[in-house]
């Protein structure tokens, strides 16, 4: 479901712009190059630890939205595996690409890129806000954070 780690791009970039969602479909070089991505997620707060219920609410997401198209691990599926995610991407760009998809493959450079290796457009899952938490933070446990 959510291909976000094919490109290792690291989480930095440009400064961040302010959001154009709602605005005509033009893209400035800010909003391309934000380690923020395109979209509302201008500023998550994580959790220390981890939050076992998002993360229990994020596997349940993964194992029936995303599992059929990434693994856990590095290997690529149909999309890229999602070990080191969180560590390429900042929480926010995460947020933004699973909540704000059809924009953040418009507008985001990193996006953009990703599709141009995996070849394959992730449809949007149109996920709930909690559950797009949830499955941040399973990513974030998949790559043993705490």
């Amino acid at each position: 479901m959510f291909a976000v780690a094919c490109n290792s791009n690291d989480k930095g970039g440009s400064a961040s712009s302010d959001n154009n969602a709602g605005s005509p479909a033009t893209t400035t070089e800010a909003d391309a190059n934000n380690p923020k991505g395109v979209g509302p997620h201008q500023n998550i707060q994580l959790t220390h630890p981890l939050d076992e219920k998002m993360v229990a609410t994020g596997e349940n997401v993964y194992n029936v939205k995303c599992a059929s198209c990434h693994k856990t691990t590095d290997e690529k599926l149909v999309g890229p595996g999602w070990k080191g995610v969180t560590d390429r991407r900042t929480p926010e760009w995460i947020m933004n690409f699973v909540t704000n998809t059809e924009e953040m493959l418009e507008k985001d450079t990193a996006a953009q890129n990703m599709l141009e290796v995996c070849l394959v457009k992730m449809p949007n899952q149109n996920l709930a806000e909690a559950d797009a938490r949830g499955v941040l933070e399973f990513m974030r446990k998949n790559d043993g954070k705490q």
